[in-house]
This record gives C-alpha cells, structure tokens and sequence, in this order.
C-alpha cells in the first residue's frame, strides 16, 4: 500500500472515529442535534420545495434516512480527501478539518433554541479527527523498520481506532438515558379526562379491504422534516402565547392539563398526499381547544393569522378562523386515548381539522404568536407552497387495488372520501366510463373525519377501469381535472383498472 493510499485511509478511520465521539457526546449531554443531523435537517432547510416533493414522491418515509446515508457516503468522501490532503501537508488537513468542523458547527448553532453546549459535539469531534489522524499518519511513514512492520503498524492502530471509536459511541448511547427517562415518564403518564373512545358501527360500510375508519397510531401516515425526533419531558414543556395580545400567556403542560379536556375524531392529511394516495389518516384525539387559550390572551383587532412554531424551529402560519371557530382546533395531548407518540408530537401537537398539515399541524408545539400573514412566512410557505391550505374535497378506491383480479359477477367496491369541516354528501363510481352510480355512505357521525362508502357493481369478465367522485355538503362535486400537490393540494378522480374472470 502507498503511503498516500494509507493517509487516504487514515483519514476515512479518523473521520468515522470523529463522527462516533462526536455521536457519543450529542446522546450523553441529552443534545438532539448531532452533526450530522444537524448538517441534514440544514440541507432539508434549504432545499426547494419542489425538490422536496419529489423527494417525498419517490422516497415516502424512506426521505430522511436516505438523506442522512447520503450525508455519511459524501462525508466519508471528504474524510478520505482530507486524509490524502495529509499525505502532503499536515497543515493543509488541519486546515480542511477545521472548515469541516465550522460548518458542522454552523449547522448546529443555526438550530432554533441552539446553546452554546451544542457546540461541544462538534469539538469533540474535531479534537478526535486531529488526533487519530496524527496517529495514523505517523504509522504511515515510520522512522524505522522494514515496510511490513510499518504496515502492520499502521493496521493495528487503525483497528484500535476503529474498535475505540465503536466503543465509546454504544457507552455514549448507554450513558444518555435522557430519552428513556422521557419515556418511562411518558408511559407512566395519566392524562385526566382522556377516554379511549372506540368507534361506533355506523362508522364502518362492513366492506374487507377498506381503510380501518380509524387509524392506528403506529399506522399512522409521517411527514415532517426533522431527523431527530424531539424528545421533550412533559415537566420541561412550556408553550408561549404573544404577539398582537393583550397580555402573554405562558403554560406548562400542568397548566394544560388544568384546562377542560375536548376530544373528537379528526381526519389529518397531508398537502402532499397525490389522488389516491395513503397521506391520510383519522384518530381520536384529546386536548385542549384552542380558541379558549387564545381568548385567554386576549387577541388584538387585525389578526388573522397564528405562527406556530415547534420546538425543532419548524413553523407554520395557521388561519385565525380555524382556530376560533366551532372546530375542534386543539393543543392535543392524547392519540386515540393515549399519550402521543413521540413522532407524533409528544407530549403535545397542534390539530385543527380541515387545514392541511403543512398550515396547522405544529408538532412538538412551543410557541404561538399571534400576527397578520402579511407581516410573517413560515417554512413551507417559503418554499412555494400556499399560504392557507384549506383540505381539498377528495376521494380513493381501496377495493380493488389497481391490478387486482376479482371474480366476475356482483363485485362489491368501496373506499373513502373527506371534505373535512365541510362533510360528504355522496360517493358516485363509474365502470369503464358509463354512467355515475351512487355508493352506501357509513355515518361517522361528524364532518371533521373521512368517510367509507361502498358500491355493489355488476362486472363483466375481462379488464376495467373504476374512478370515484365525491360531492360536499356544500354541494360542490369533485372535479376531474388533474392537479399536482404543489402549491395547494391535488385534485382529480381516482382510478383503479383491475380484471374480472369467470368463476
């Protein structure tokens, strides 16, 4: 092996050893952002919107670990680059380290709430960088010896390195029991007046395949852009109130708890949930309204908007109305009669039902100020989305599945709609472009939430397209033309094709 080869090697082992110290330090001083996440969550900042979407679109869920693994293989690039740099001048790699470490440390400080303690990681890491480079990079060129003992040398310390690096990131992992101290309090915790409501029969159309018409928690769909979920303890939360009020209003979530518990069934949805798509879901939720805590504050003439803002940075600016009107906009403490999940919100999230999330649903909420949208942007809104994001009227097939195969005959068919706030009047289907047929609607009981509808439809044997159409109390019909998520929703029919045989 060369010696540029080893440096270039040595430099990878110092990098990675420098990331799993660094790693270790984040989790025993209980710090949310590590570099690297913090260097991710930087990059998710600054990506454009429709970048963005795509990312969601293709990736799902899968976005942010991809992201972070492609964070790691670019880093390791450099770490290797930095190595080879050494081989010629020790100088020049320290230097290079140090850029590397500054904007790890940018990328960290720039995080909403960052103090000065944040920066110990990064230090940390650099400090290792240094050394084990400096290390390895005196094994590379021995004083003496032959070349083989140089080598082996050279290999025994990079092992050591590598092992160490290991070790003091799992102890690192073992010593920071913040986040199961966090969760130990989570699951001891008691929540007065949260039920755990199941849902009635009418909510359900009795049709196998259609969306269970409430959600599990753990099935429930995940879009945010942190990498590192939050993990606050109830006793440390506090929630601000300000801005064009009367008087500000700070609470602790013993103070929320003191406050009358609402709960209903909300539907949630995602402004990037295409026709037909899985963004969606609907829970029992429990809190506390809204409207109370902002009365409370006292809101000014000239209002008409409420920047909420978690306790990652993240923010969305939320229309007033929603929050003040007969809604069950909420500070939600519970998810289908349980403490949130942590990625979920934990210990409390904003809900208000008939807004897309990407305008209302604040998780890890610390902060509402209450303001004018003319005089405030939010994060997503900076990003092309728009700025109200009212839910769209909208309806899927479940059954069938795009290419499923059923038996020729009566076929029942079924899936859901939502018009959330507003409520759906009828659910009509059409086979293979014939004539609209009105479909069964369950009653659930309430306009906030989906609804199941079912159709019993007369199938031929060979290959078919099916498409739904919903229409809202309002008496609005859903339209057909196709409309991308970007800037405010997607619009159009759903449509399945699937194939029928002879019994």
């Amino acid at each position: 092996m060369s010696a540029s080869r080893r440096w270039a090697l040595a430099g990878l082992v110092a990098g990675l050893a420098g990331l799993a110290t660094s790693y270790a330090a984040a989790l025993v001083l209980t710090i949310r952002e590590s570099p690297v996440v913090a260097v991710a969550e930087l990059v998710v900042d600054v990506t454009p919107g429709a970048v963005a979407e795509t990312a969601i679109g293709l990736l799902g869920s899968a976005d942010k670990p991809v992201l972070v693994a492609t964070i790691i293989v670019l880093t390791c690039l450099v770490f290797v680059a930095i190595g080879w740099l050494g081989s010629r001048s020790w100088r020049r790699s320290l230097v290079a380290w140090l850029l590397l470490a500054s904007f790890g440390l940018f990328a960290v400080l720039r995080q909403d709430g960052a103090r000065a303690t944040d920066a110990i990681p990064v230090v940390v890491g650099f400090l290792t960088w240094v050394v084990c480079l400096d290390l390895l990079g005196r094994r590379v060129s021995p004083a003496s010896g032959s070349e083989d003992d140089g080598r082996r040398r050279f290999l025994t310390m990079a092992v050591s390195i590598g092992f160490g690096a290991a070790v003091v990131a799992a102890l690192g992992r073992f010593v920071g029991a913040g986040r199961r101290r966090v969760e130990e309090s989570r699951r001891l915790l008691r929540l007065p007046g949260v039920t755990r409501r199941e849902p009635s029969p009418d909510t359900r159309i009795g049709v196998d395949g259609v969306s269970p018409w409430r959600t599990r928690s753990e099935d429930f769909y995940l879009i945010d852009t942190t990498i590192a979920v939050p993990i606050i303890d109830p006793s440390d939360w506090q929630l601000r109130i300000h801005g064009m009020v009367d008087r500000e209003v700070v609470l602790t979530f013993t103070d929320l708890l003191d406050r009358e518990v609402t709960e209903a069934w909300v539907t949630l949805s995602c402004v990037s949930n295409p026709v037909g798509g899985p963004l969606i879901g609907n829970a029992w939720w429990s809190g506390v309204r809204v409207a109370t805590l902002l009365e409370e504050a006292g809101v000014q003439d000239g209002a008409d908007a409420v920047l909420q803002t978690s306790d990652d940075g993240w923010t969305c600016g939320t229309l007033w109305d929603a929050l003040t009107d007969d809604r069950d906009a909420m500070l939600a403490v519970a998810m289908n009669g349980r403490p949130l999940p942590f990625e979920h919100g934990f210990p409390v999230r904003t809900i208000v039902p008939g807004l897309y999330g990407y305008v209302s649903a604040c998780k890890w909420v610390v902060d509402l100020e209450v303001t004018r949208f003319s005089d405030v942007s939010a994060f997503w809104t900076d990003r092309g989305w728009a700025e109200r994001g009212p839910v769209k009227l909208s309806s899927r097939i479940d059954v069938p599945s795009s290419g499923d195969e059923v038996v020729a005959g009566a076929v029942r068919v079924g899936g859901v709609a939502w018009a959330q706030h507003v409520g759906i009047e009828a659910v009509e289907v059409a086979l293979d472009g014939g004539a609209w047929q009105r479909a069964e609607l369950a009653d659930p009981g309430t306009v906030d939430t989906w609804v199941q509808w079912a159709a019993t439809l007369d199938v031929g044997p060979g290959d078919h397209l099916l498409r739904v159409r919903a229409t809202d109390r309002d008496g609005t019909t859903q339209s057909g033309v196709e409309v991308d998520v970007l800037p405010d929703g997607a619009e159009g029919w759903h449509t399945v094709d699937f194939s029928a045989d002879e019994a």
